[in-house]
């Protein structure tokens, strides 16, 4: 392990004014996004999709500094026989890749889940890193609910954070480490924060005993947000507070940065509360974005699976692209969602 190398990765992934495409969606999953546009689930509309924002030139340069690839599209040609890892090289962003293997339920757990794929991790990473993939992405799901999460839920997934994060760091690959409390449920924000609190203490003490050098590392967390069915909506000043004040408790300075998720907000909230976060400045990591359905679901709905749309639909990705670039800088307004293409 070359941990300067791992650093450098590390800090780029969260550079100024830059943040993560998720664009790792399973094959079932992105049929969901699909169907909602009216549009077919094929090899080819997966890769013309995903092609289109990665040829979306200013957007990738200016406001992307990696893609989460899902192991189809990391091995995927565009139309012209170029890689799609060659495109987004060359627009200076880094290729990524999800490695984990979805969820199973954890045994004697009900309604708690196991992220796995670590079994054959060790022998699956050298060969994305020779495709061209120089970090990864494992995510762990906690739910909060009528008694859970568990102590075993929250250490299982944790142990196995830390196991991810090793074996990557060996293959001198940078871990995207994503433990995340879904915004499911009807718990407040209160139940969220200790959650998370708890959650994110764990996971590091994991990290530590696993001999993972955060300086290598970059962190995917929730926000602090109130349960969807909760009731109970919360300020965005809110938010961004009980994040920072999370983040705080828990986030040792080493971390080389902090890559939110979505986790189901809507484009503005996302983009708005990270913007708020940043604002409160004076914190020891770089706050950025690493969204999937925040930076896609706009340029979804322009480009409706159809030729003629890409043009639209990539002028809507670079919007939000811009906006959430601002928002990592502390530079976002309200009023420039109105000027949107």
């Amino acid at each position: 392990m070359n941990l300067s190398d791992l650093n450098k990765v590390a800090v780029a992934m969260t550079a100024p004014g830059k943040g993560i495409l998720a664009a790792d969606e399973s094959t079932g999953t992105i049929k969901k996004r699909f169907d909602a546009i009216m549009t077919e689930n094929t090899e080819d509309n997966r890769r013309d999709y995903r092609e289109m924002m990665f040829r979306t030139t200013e957007a990738m340069k200016n406001h992307i500094s990696g893609v989460i690839l899902y192991d189809e599209t990391i091995w995927q040609k565009a139309k012209d026989g170029t890689p799609l890892v060659d495109i987004i090289k060359a627009a200076g962003a880094l290729p990524g890749i999800k490695v984990d293997e979805g969820t199973k339920p954890l045994p004697n757990q009900p309604g708690e889940l196991i992220t796995i794929g670590l079994d054959r991790l060790a022998d699956r990473l050298p060969k994305y890193y020779d495709a061209g993939a120089r970090f990864a992405k494992w995510r762990a799901v906690i739910d909060i609910g009528k008694g859970i999460p568990s102590h075993n839920a929250i250490h299982s997934n944790a142990h196995a954070l830390a196991r991810y994060a090793a074996l990557c760091q060996a293959a001198q690959i940078v871990p995207i480490v994503e433990p995340e409390v879904l915004m499911d449920g009807e718990h407040d924000m209160a139940q969220c924060e200790a959650v998370t609190t708890w959650m994110l203490k764990e996971t590091f003490q994991e990290l530590y005993y696993a001999n993972v050098p955060l300086e290598g590392i970059v962190l995917k967390p929730n926000m602090i947000v109130p349960g969807k069915k909760s009731g109970k909506p919360a300020s965005v000043e809110q938010v961004a507070e009980a994040t920072v004040r999370v983040l705080k408790n828990c986030v040792p300075g080493a971390v080389s940065g902090i890559a939110f998720l979505s986790g189901g907000q809507s484009d503005e909230e996302a983009t708005a509360h990270l913007d708020a976060m940043n604002k409160i400045g004076n914190l020891p990591w770089a706050l950025t974005f690493s969204y999937g359905r925040a930076l896609q679901a706009a340029p979804q709905k322009a480009w409706a699976g159809k030729a003629d749309n890409v043009a639209a639909a990539q002028r809507a990705f670079m919007h939000r692209a811009k906006m959430n670039s601002l928002a990592a800088l502390g530079q976002w307004k309200a009023d420039l969602e109105k000027k949107a293409a």
